[in-house]
């Protein structure tokens, strides 16, 4: 059964979850055996699923000036969260994308270990940050995203998704800041 667990709750969150609940697309056993996929593209591809998934996570970032989205999908969330917020957006690059000198996270994920970078040249330092990404698993990519950005001196806000799975139990692994989700499933 979904829930929605966004906070604050809103009617823009609602509409969101209606989107989501609407469009996401499941894939069993993918990228590996055992692992259930959550497809948000179709929602992405949706204007209003768009709009609606865009706004209900900019609500949980006020204050922000910085928005950090992850890899991929984070990038078209976190930009689109980013303008509404009226904010600049950080790329959090999976390792080898960017050109160095770069700073380097490892973490592990549900199905095997990866490492996340950002540009070792932009100044963070006091900036405070909302963490954008699309599904929270295990939670390993949020947890060291934070840890990235807190070692190079920024203030992480809270985090938002737009889905939890929360049998995976990432939700533990995000500690010491708010995490808003628009579906728990």
């Amino acid at each position: 059964m979904s829930t929605n667990v966004s906070s604050p709750q809103s009617d823009l969150a609602a509409r969101a979850a209606v989107n989501i609940d609407k469009h996401v697309r499941w894939a069993n056993d993918f990228p590996v055996e055992g692992v259930r996929f959550a497809d948000l593209t179709p929602v992405f591809a949706d204007a209003d699923g768009l709009k609606t998934v865009i706004g209900a996570l900019a609500e949980a970032g006020t204050g922000a000036d910085l928005v950090a989205g992850i890899d991929a999908r984070g990038f078209l969330l976190g930009a689109g969260v980013a303008l509404a917020l009226e904010s600049g957006v950080l790329a959090v690059r999976k390792a080898g994308k960017l050109p160095p000198p770069v700073v380097s996270q490892s973490y592990d994920l549900e199905y095997g270990s990866a490492v996340l970078e950002i540009p070792e040249d932009i100044d963070i330092v006091g900036r405070k940050i909302l963490i954008v990404d699309d599904v929270l698993a295990t939670g390993g990519t949020i947890a060291a995203t934070a840890e990235l950005l807190r070692a190079r001196g920024a203030k992480v806000l809270g985090a938002a998704v737009v889905l939890e799975i929360a049998a995976l139990g990432g939700r533990e692994r995000c500690a010491g800041y708010p995490l808003a989700c628009l579906r728990q499933v």
